[in-house]
């Protein structure tokens, strides 16, 4: 499954300075945020779509949300993230 495969990737990494592994496919980078504070780590990603025709309106929204507390000893300021 695909919860596997992360965690083997994980697992397999050379730098254990990994916290976690966020999977955001089909959302565009411009439409995922990570947010740091208050020691929690927040992961964002909105997209809206409308469509008008002659005939009618079409409107696709989806989101996704994960949040998770930063392991004792990490600072705030450390954390980095790339997509």
């Amino acid at each position: 499954s695909r919860i596997q495969r992360f965690s083997r990737t994980l697992d397999s990494s050379h730098n254990r300075n990994h916290l976690a592994l966020i999977d955001v496919k089909g959302f565009d980078p411009k439409d995922v945020s990570v947010n740091v504070k208050d020691g929690k780590v927040t992961v964002l990603a909105e997209h809206r779509e409308e469509r008008n025709t002659s005939v009618s309106k079409t409107c696709n929204y989806r989101k996704f949300m994960k949040e998770f507390n930063l392991p004792p000893g990490v600072s705030e300021d450390e954390v980095t993230y790339c997509l």
